[in-house]
């Protein structure tokens, strides 16, 4: 009896799964059900600059989620916008060039394991660095020794923050450097990968990488200082058995040695939080190699527990933004595992390696930031985002506190709700900027208030920054800080 019943539960185990596998790839569909809204929106744009453009769109048999297909839409058709708009050039320019009168956009669409690729190209003038750096500088996202320092590569990323634009003036389907932005936000959103590859006079080429479902999909489960993480199955690009002397600690951190090149090498319970600086003392590694774009990273693990299909649920908005994790599975017990997320997990093993062996990556302690709002969901987020980047956050629930907390200690900046019971906002930056100490603190003010004469009414309070929750970027509002703080 019990040797019938445990092949009658394997077989029931084995039907589930091929029900659970079709039911899966019944909810898969195909690439090329955008490609009409894509070319429709590209043709209407052309149409207005009086463009002549054709558009080629291959891979569209390719599958995937429908959530991640609808999510993408308004990205791609922003992308073919930018590329019509922004790369090709005008006929009499592109015969005078010795180009083909009539310009070209590709929309091509390759699946990679368990992600899916969607890339479009253009054959236009190609990006303008000069413009980009002096966009950036004039939206005061970096300064000028910085963009002098940076390389080519992230030159080109810089199109992707708001406000970047290398139009002098504002165009009816780009406005003032409000598209790509909308491509990252669409793309983090998903927890994918973006990239962009351009040549003056040749063309750019930009890509996104996303998972092909967002619920489903392989997972390598790892045990980490006891705690049982899941790692996307395709992003792991090799299993190895490492000793400690195969790791090696230079001026940039712990390392090995990968296929002829270094890579960066950290503990995963280090990661998270479990490890106490294991590294130095543990003789043998479990380690995966995990693979994000062209970046790689070795992780040390306790060990490796087997490959299972997880289905994979958002975090709730309370965890706030946590770059390592993509979201959460259930065992069979019902107990909630976090799954980490490729790129997330690469950028911070590198700070993480980057600080050598068994320390922490935390930069460097300045004067805490005070975030005031009566929102106790907003003060977490913001809370949950600043820590996350390694500040100091400290609270309070309305204006009059915050003055109070002010008075009591030196902070580096001030994040401040507008619309309060009592004092609001603007009557806090007032009563701040007028005092000789609290002066000279910057002032940040995160509202709904969106209307011209609200911005006016900050700017004439003494405020250093004005931002719209309804369009809140978790990044700009980081590289908001860390320039108002210094």
């Amino acid at each position: 009896m019990r040797r019938k019943l445990s092949s009658g539960l394997e077989r029931t185990q084995g039907e589930l799964e091929q029900v659970r596998s079709r039911a899966n790839r019944m909810r898969l569909v195909q690439a090329k059900t955008i490609f009409a809204p894509i070319e429709r929106g590209l043709r209407d744009v052309a149409e207005g600059l009086g463009k002549r453009v054709t558009f080629a769109a291959f891979g569209g048999e390719n599958r995937l989620d429908g959530h991640v297909l609808d999510a993408l839409r308004d990205a791609l058709i922003q992308m073919v916008k930018n590329a019509v708009d922004h790369g090709i050039e005008p006929e009499a320019e592109r015969v005078r060039l010795g180009k083909p009168p009539v310009g070209g956009v590709t929309l091509a669409v390759e699946r990679r394991g368990h992600r899916i690729t969607f890339t479009c190209a253009d054959d236009g003038r190609g990006v303008d660095v000069e413009a980009v750096h002096r966009s950036a500088l004039e939206r005061g996202l970096a300064s000028a020794a910085e963009v002098a320092a940076l390389e080519r590569a992230e030159s080109l990323r810089l199109i992707f923050q708001p406000g970047v634009s290398t139009h002098q003036g504002v165009t009816q389907v780009s406005g003032r450097g409000v598209g790509l932005d909308v491509v990252r936000e669409v793309t983090a959103r998903l927890k994918g990968e973006l990239g962009v590859e351009s040549e003056r006079g040749r063309g750019t080429t930009l890509r996104i990488t996303v998972p092909m479902s967002l619920s489903s999909m392989t997972a390598l489960m790892v045990d980490a200082g006891g705690a049982e993480v899941a790692v996307p199955l395709d992003a792991v690009y090799r299993t190895l058995r490492l000793a400690d002397g195969e790791i090696t600690n230079a001026g940039e951190g712990d390392s090995v040695v990968f296929e002829g090149r270094a890579i960066p090498f950290v503990s995963l319970s280090d990661l998270l939080g479990r490890g106490g600086g294991s590294a130095a003392r543990r003789p043998v590694w479990s380690t995966l190699v995990v693979r994000s774009g062209a970046d790689h990273a070795a992780i040390g693990a306790d060990r490796f527990l087997g490959t299972t299909e997880v289905v994979v649920r958002p975090l709730p908005q309370m965890c706030g933004a946590l770059p390592m994790v993509a979201g959460a599975c259930f065992d069979g017990q019902g107990v909630p595992q976090p799954v980490l997320d490729p790129k997330g997990l690469v950028d911070a093993a590198r700070r993480r390696a980057r600080a050598g062996r068994g320390e922490l990556a935390a930069p460097p302690r300045k004067a805490p930031l005070l975030v005031i709002d009566d929102s106790l969901t907003t003060r977490m987020l913001e809370q949950s985002i600043l820590e996350s980047a390694g500040f100091e956050v400290h609270l309070a629930t309305s204006a009059e506190e915050g003055l109070q907390k002010a008075r009591e200690r030196r902070y580096g900046l001030y994040v401040v709700d507008v619309e309060m019971p009592g004092m609001d906002g603007f009557e806090f930056v007032r009563r701040t900027r007028a005092d000789p100490t609290l002066g000279k603190t910057p002032a940040m003010l995160v509202t709904s208030r969106a209307a011209p004469e609200d911005r006016q009414r900050g700017a004439e309070a003494g405020a250093s920054d004005y931002m719209v929750k309804s369009e809140f970027d978790q990044d700009r509002f980081l590289a908001t800080i860390r320039r108002l703080v210094g």
